[in-house]
């Protein structure tokens, strides 16, 4: 019964979003997909469904970030059409995310692969992908086997989309940090002789005192504290409490004994807004912080005039290899695991979990999702893989007589320039696609910054100044180590089910915080408690019980179900 109520959530969920054309939509997608499994398995020759150049195959995908498109010469893209034959024609998303996903939903216009989104699954704009994996897809078996039951969802058992991060199958290669963190350029530090701030008072002390000494970098003026409030990625200005109190990334709730409750109205989120609202009498905050959209953020951190921001690594790793082409590396950036209290343990770093809700999904319109799927299980093969992330062995890396995969300071260096990622990445395809991570069955890491000769060899020697300063081998060991992860870790990765009860409430408590944070943050410190006060009547008018308890439904469902046998 417990499933067939949520499955009752999700047909309201996509009636809402246009009813008859959806649910038509997914109808006849539906059935046409199956006809065309049958189809595929008793009518068709086998050898016309094989992924090789004999067979082409154009997949059209829909990826939910801005971007750009690869060069029409791009070395990968044509050593993957040379090959298997299949070529891709990327989308990228160009302004809001939400109004764009609407305007799919309600004319049932989907590419062939596209980025996951909950909205998509409860329009039923995705099929199941669980039998097409099975049948078709050994080595995509081989890779999520441990994770299969994580994958499924919680509403009706089926796996809908290939998570892109999180699926290790051996040791986790760690010398790159690309979580959260309070960020500040290694130039702040290397100005006050290499200090630790450990909590927000140390922090700003820091940025004032270098604003103060340094009020323009390279002719701009100099901006101390930058914040994201855009989109969908606005934890720039959400997440932090939770991680200032000692706690993991659990996106809108604190997670304690297995039962997530949100923070966004408790005392230790006030004590962070109004230090932030502190900050800006002092001049330290970016005026434009709560108009400015991602690409301006991103154009302000790559400028280098940006001291410190509170943000996710990945999500500016861009704004750095454009500060490193520039050759601005005082400028790029260190992470540190802040705390109110220094008595606190950090917990900002955690192990690898499964990026649920993330990665590809094959839409309805597909129109053959078992060659779509049979391509995606070529790609994740080690010798794919290998072209993904190291390039071509011999241009852009070398094999050493131990076997280890090194790359010359030129070969590095390329891949810090954006320019030169467009002819000769496939980062627009690997990005959201399944990818191996950990090392490679030859010992070789996955990723060409994890491995740990290459990392340190990569090191420039300001770098190694930064490093040697702090006693640490590489920018991880600014972090705790994590504790294992709970079973049901991360919270933040429960779907809501679009249309009810608790999405409803998790998107009227963000708008709400949208609106009242950046007011009581540009206050005048007189007026904060007043507008905090504003703040914390308007989330309690809400159905918070809803949110919390589809959250606590879910942890409940993963403590149960996920559990290795």
């Amino acid at each position: 019964m417990g499933d067939r109520k949520k499955s009752l959530l999700r047909i309201g969920a996509t009636a809402l979003l246009s009813l008859g054309v959806v649910l038509s939509g997914c109808s006849s997608g539906g059935n046409n997909t199956k006809a065309a499994n049958t189809g595929n398995s008793t009518a068709k020759n086998a050898s016309s469904e094989e992924v090789n150049a004999a067979n082409p195959l154009e997949i059209s995908v829909f990826l939910g970030e801005a971007g750009q498109q690869p060069t029409a010469d791009n070395k990968i893209y044509k050593k993957i059409k040379d090959e298997l034959g299949v070529t891709f024609k990327f989308e990228f998303l160009a302004g809001d995310k939400n109004q764009k996903l609407g305007v799919m939903i309600a004319g049932g216009d989907y590419p062939d692969l596209i980025s996951a989104d909950t909205k998509l699954t409860a329009a039923g704009a995705v099929i199941p992908l669980e039998d097409l994996i099975e049948e078709h897809a050994p080595n995509l078996k081989k890779h999520y086997e441990k994770y299969w039951n994580q994958m499924k969802d919680p509403n009706d058992g089926h796996i809908y989309y290939l998570p892109n991060y999180g699926a290790y199958n051996g040791e986790v290669s760690d010398t790159y940090y690309s979580g959260p963190a309070f960020w500040i350029q290694k130039a702040v530090l290397k100005e006050f002789n290499y200090p630790t701030p450990k909590t927000l008072d140390e922090y700003f002390d820091l940025i004032a005192k270098y604003k103060e000494k340094y009020p323009t970098i390279d002719g701009k003026p100099t901006i101390g504290f930058e914040i994201l409030n855009y989109d969908w990625k606005n934890w720039g200005l959400l997440n932090a409490p939770q991680h200032l109190i000692g706690h993991p990334n659990d996106g809108g709730v604190v997670v304690n004994d297995g039962k997530g409750e949100i923070f966004a109205d408790k005392d230790h989120a006030k004590k962070y807004y109004q230090k932030l609202n502190e900050i800006n009498a002092q001049g330290l905050l970016d005026k434009e912080a709560f108009t400015q959209n991602y690409d301006q953020y991103m154009a302000k951190l790559s400028s280098g005039a940006v001291l410190g921001m509170f943000d996710q690594h990945w999500n500016f790793g861009s704004a750095e290899d454009s500060l490193k082409t520039q050759e601005k590396l005082e400028r790029t950036y260190v992470g540190f695991p802040l705390v109110y209290d220094s008595s606190t343990k950090d917990y900002y770093r955690d192990r690898p979990s499964l990026n649920l809700n993330n990665g590809f999904g094959i839409t309805v319109n597909a129109k053959n999702p078992e060659k779509i799927i049979k391509a995606l299980d070529k790609l994740i093969t080690e010798d794919w893989q290998k072209l993904m992330t190291w390039g071509v062995e011999g241009e852009d890396y070398m094999v050493n007589d131990a076997g280890r995969f090194i790359r010359t300071e030129e070969q590095r260096d390329n891949t810090t320039d954006a320019t030169w990622k467009l002819a000769n990445k496939a980062d627009a395809f690997y990005a959201t696609a399944p990818k191996l991570e950990g090392y490679f069955s030859d010992g070789n890491a996955t990723a060409a910054s994890n491995q740990p000769e290459e990392y340190q060899a990569s090191l420039k020697p300001f770098d190694k100044e930064v490093l040697t300063a702090y006693g640490f081998n590489s920018y991880v060991d600014f972090f705790s180590a994590p504790p294992e992860n709970p079973i049901y870790y991360p919270a933040w990765s429960v779907d809501l089910v679009e249309g009810s009860p608790a999405k409803i409430a998790s998107t009227k408590l963000n708008e709400t915080s949208t609106k009242y944070l950046p007011k009581a943050i540009l206050a005048n410190p007189s007026e904060f408690d007043s507008v905090w006060s504003e703040y914390t009547s308007a989330i309690q008018k809400l159905d918070i019980k809803s949110y919390e308890d589809r959250i606590n439904e879910v942890l409940k469902w993963r403590i149960d179900n996920w559990s290795v046998k």
